[in-house]
């Protein structure tokens, strides 16, 4: 059986460049390669450079309602030493604030939704769900 990691996770969103922009700004991604013609696409890293999300526009499939979607569907978490203020920061800077919960093992779990209606999660687990090495 192969072994294979994670390369991205791809969202179709309405205003890539504009979103990018807001993760850079907001969430300490930074662009790693775009495409300034259609489908504006956006390879975003995290802070660490291990992880990137795919931001584009397709027509070839509508853009989801995401603000319509339950965010159990689909979110992207983020590990946050205090998720609280992070979360404050960002509804701050444009985001809704969804729902806080503090977990029976005391992980603190925020869920936001990004000014386009994507959800985000800001999580600060007990236990990490993956070490660092």
């Amino acid at each position: 059986m192969p072994v294979l990691n994670v390369e991205h996770v791809a969202c179709n969103v309405s205003d890539p460049a504009a979103m990018a922009a807001w993760y850079v700004d907001n969430l300490g991604m930074r662009i790693v390669r775009r495409n300034t013609v259609a489908p504006y696409i956006h390879f975003l890293a995290d802070a660490r450079g291990q992880v990137a999300i795919e931001i584009y526009s397709n027509a070839a499939d509508p853009v989801p309602d995401y603000r319509a979607q339950h965010p159990l569907r689909f979110h992207v978490a983020f590990a946050a030493d205090d998720p609280d203020a992070v979360g404050a920061t960002l509804v701050a800077a444009g985001a809704t604030l969804v729902d806080a919960q503090t977990q029976p093992d005391g992980s603190r779990l925020v869920m936001l939704r990004d000014p386009w209606g994507l959800a985000l999660q800001l999580c600060r687990r007990t236990t990490p769900l993956i070490p660092l090495s």
